[in-house]
């Protein structure tokens, strides 16, 4: 299986190989950890000091028991909201205006003639990099620029966790035109009250909400009508 097997926009290999290095890592994301790396490289959208940060994330992917790294990751994402990749989260919480926001997101993508796969949310931070990867570079950046705030409280939560994963959100707010730095975080809720379960949402998916704690696979489609190259992801890799 190719990866990236016709012609994208500049910058746009690195932001999907970010987007399913954010994604749930099972056996099929491992299986194409070298391919991933030398997107990465060949693309060179980010320095050699963080090609070399990303390398050794890859390396701990790889080389890690294969239940230590699942495990690592419902821990951080599915635990809290602190480093919830879910964007709204940090800045709507369960409250009514995070249905508005995501219907607008919505429409962005379906402007764009992408549409999202049933049961997926559209503010769920590796749809909104595989988004991005079909916009050309300044468009792309402009976008991410635009949540680079959301981005700089998951860099910073994952840094407090001293989680691997920080390195992923720094290259993307270097993609942004950011300096990844840490800034202060409202404080986190209980451990039970971030595993309510939140109210469904039904503005972009006929499926309803993703429950919490399970895997967030990604498939951005176009409609049939439309040849092009769809955007890989976790669940279609």
């Amino acid at each position: 299986m190719k990866l990236f097997n016709t012609p994208v926009p500049p910058m746009a290999r690195t932001l999907r190989v970010l987007a399913l290095l954010l994604g749930y890592p099972d056996a099929e994301l491992r299986a194409h950890l070298p391919e991933l790396r030398a997107a990465l490289h060949a693309e060179r959208a980010l320095g050699a000091a963080r090609l070399a940060e990303l390398d050794a994330f890859i390396t701990r992917l790889a080389t890690r028991r294969p239940l230590e790294v699942e495990a690592d990751h419902v821990e951080l994402f599915d635990r809290g909201r602190g480093t919830a990749l879910h964007l709204f989260e940090h800045v709507h919480g369960d409250s009514r205006d995070r249905g508005p926001a995501m219907i607008d997101l919505c429409q962005t993508y379906e402007a764009a003639g992408l549409y999202l796969a049933p049961g997926e949310l559209p503010d769920h931070l590796p749809v909104v990099l595989q988004y991005a990867s079909t916009q050309p570079p300044a468009q792309a950046r402009a976008f991410l620029g635009e949540f680079a705030h959301i981005l700089q409280v998951i860099f910073t939560a994952l840094l407090r966790r001293e989680a691997a994963h920080a390195v992923l959100l720094a290259a993307l707010l270097d993609l942004a035109g950011e300096k990844a730095q840490a800034v202060p975080l409202p404080p986190e809720p209980e451990l039970d009250e971030s595993w309510a379960e939140p109210v469904a949402f039904d503005g972009c998916s006929t499926q309803g909400q993703a429950r919490a704690g399970q895997p967030q696979p990604i498939q951005i489609v176009r409609k049939p009508a439309q040849a092009a190259d769809t955007a890989h992801s976790g669940a279609s890799a």
